[in-house]
């Protein structure tokens, strides 16, 4: 998943997200325990796109918390 896909989502929609990726890596890390696994790099992959989805989050409240302190 690209940022910029990621930078046009809401809150809601990253922790959706987020919430998806963890369980799709979970399962990933469920088969490869199993050796059910045939593609490991998908757990690099998966890994990346909670890091990449985390940031986009933490990036959206500081720019909230910095526009809120601006008004005031």
């Amino acid at each position: 998943m690209k940022p910029s896909e990621l930078k046009s989502k809401s809150l809601s929609e990253l922790e959706k997200e987020l919430v998806s990726l963890s369980k799709a890596h979970f399962s990933l890390r469920m088969q490869y325990s199993t050796q059910q696994l045939t593609d490991t790099s998908q757990l690099g992959q998966t890994k990346r796109d909670i890091a990449r989805v985390k940031t986009v989050m933490r990036q959206k409240e500081l720019n909230d918390d910095i526009n809120t302190s601006k008004a005031t």
